[in-house]
């Protein structure tokens, strides 16, 4: 098969197509002949030495995919060859054919193509799994989301929208903001030159910020939050460190929490595969969300996606177009 690798770490003219051996299922495992692969930012910190595939998974890129079973685990009960799932993988999407644990996969919602349904899984999870398992994000409540144009800003938009929240969202450009609108969000800033968590404390403030910034957003974000409000971590784009007003934190009843996605337990993600598709799958079918591919790549143009993401022009989810 086809699959993409990481000859050293550095930038995207590392990533090369080569040839490799079909991977077999384990017992609790599928294999899923891939029709596309999204990109995300833990594969552009993988391909930079950053964020290395947990023990036992693929060293081939790629955490979510789409496309259609063609053999299963001598465990598996739920999935058979000819279902069409997308999946939430440790690695190995970048590539014609990846394995998932059974309990990492999910129906392709109705109404969805399956190329589209690739840019679902790592989103969702990670929007569901902070900001309503975690963080549990009420209907009425408001949510701040930063990086609002990102795949998983917009998915946070559009389903805490759904959900009967109220969104706000930053964003670095006019364009971006522009379009973040479009997606529902009741206000949009601009980050690089907006005092965001004044305008949103006028409105109302925030009871969650799901925070993809880290670094001097932190505190801000803390600013921003009203008494009582949860603050989730899941990235760092603003640097690892933060200082803040412990004060503040005790005075608001504020409650700071983060996460990683990769290296959960296949249990864990099972667990919140069922409450996805149970409470946000039927939002897919109801035409009250949809799909929001920003650009498709074929397979060979990697370093190209890549570098897409890398510069920030991307509006949504980016794909790889891998066949199917």
């Amino acid at each position: 098969m086809k699959a993409v690798e990481i000859t050293e770490h550095g930038g995207p003219e590392v990533l090369r197509l080569v040839d490799r051996p079909v991977p077999s299922p384990g017992a609790f495992e599928v294999r899923i002949r891939v029709a596309a692969a999204g990109v995300n930012r833990p594969e552009i910190l993988q391909r930079m030495g950053l964020y290395p595939p947990p023990p036992g998974a693929s060293d081939v890129p790629g955490l979510e995919a789409s496309g259609v079973i063609d053999a299963v685990g001598a465990s598996v009960t739920r999935w058979k060859a000819g279902d069409e799932v997308c999946a939430l993988l440790t690695g190995g999407g970048y590539a014609e054919y990846a394995l998932a644990h059974e309990g990492s996969c999910l129906p392709v919602p109705h109404g969805v193509s399956l190329k589209d349904a690739a840019g679902l899984p790592e989103t969702t999870f990670t929007v569901w799994a902070n900001v309503f398992d975690d963080a549990g994000l009420k209907p009425g409540e408001a949510l701040l989301v930063h990086g609002g144009s990102s795949g998983i800003g917009v998915t946070a938009i559009k389903l805490a929208g759904a959900w009967g929240a109220r969104v706000f969202a930053t964003a670095s450009s006019d364009e971006k903001i522009a379009a973040i609108l479009k997606f529902g969000a009741d206000a949009a800033f601009n980050y690089n030159s907006d005092k965001w968590e004044d305008l949103i404390g006028k409105l109302g403030g925030a009871d969650v910020v799901l925070d993809m910034a880290g670094g001097d957003f932190l505190a801000r974000n803390l600013e921003a939050l009203n008494a009582g409000g949860r603050h989730v971590s899941i990235a760092m784009l603003r640097g690892a460190n933060a200082q803040v007003n412990i004060f503040q934190i005790m005075r608001k009843r504020l409650r700071l929490s983060g996460s990683t996605m990769k290296s959960r337990p296949f249990e864990e993600k099972a667990r919140l595969a069922a409450a996805i598709e149970k409470n946000v799958w039927p939002l897919y079918e109801a035409k009250r969300l949809s799909p929001a591919t920003d650009a498709i790549f074929p397979l060979g143009e990697v370093a190209e996606a890549h570098r897409r993401m890398e510069a920030g022009r991307h509006i949504g989810k980016i794909l790889l177009d891998i066949g199917g």
